[in-house]
């Protein structure tokens, strides 16, 4: 059976999704952006700015699932420039430390409300 996760730690889904499912212990979010959930803003600045709000997203909406960024099995990524990989590694490297999820990360055209940066993840249960 599936459960809807949601939590007010992390932007709110702004369509017909939800921002996570779990299913038999694994976890399965959508893609998270930098939104400051407090304000409902995107975040002003560069690619470090908006990395650290999406992943920091990201980490609150696993807590309210009953997982972590340590129980991650797989990202993927999607920027806005590829030359813009290396910064988006020391950011993600705040969070994903030690035995690090299987990741990809493509560059793509547009993302929503033409931010930087947008992550989802795969996750179990801790």
């Amino acid at each position: 059976m599936k459960k809807v996760i949601s939590t007010d730690k992390a932007p709110a889904a702004i369509g017909p999704y939800s921002q996570a499912i779990e299913v038999n212990g694994m976890i399965f979010t959508s893609g998270v952006i930098p939104i400051d959930p407090a304000t409902n803003t995107l975040v002003e600045g560069d690619i470090t700015v908006q990395a650290k709000q999406a992943i920091g997203n990201l980490a609150a909406l696993l807590q309210e699932a009953g997982s972590s960024c340590e129980n991650v099995i797989k990202t993927t990524v999607f920027i806005k420039d590829m030359n813009d990989f290396g910064k988006v590694n020391e950011i993600y490297a705040e969070f994903f430390h030690g035995e690090c999820p299987a990741r990809s990360c493509v560059e793509v055209a547009r993302l929503p409300k033409d931010v930087l940066i947008e992550i989802e993840a795969i996750a179990v249960k801790s």
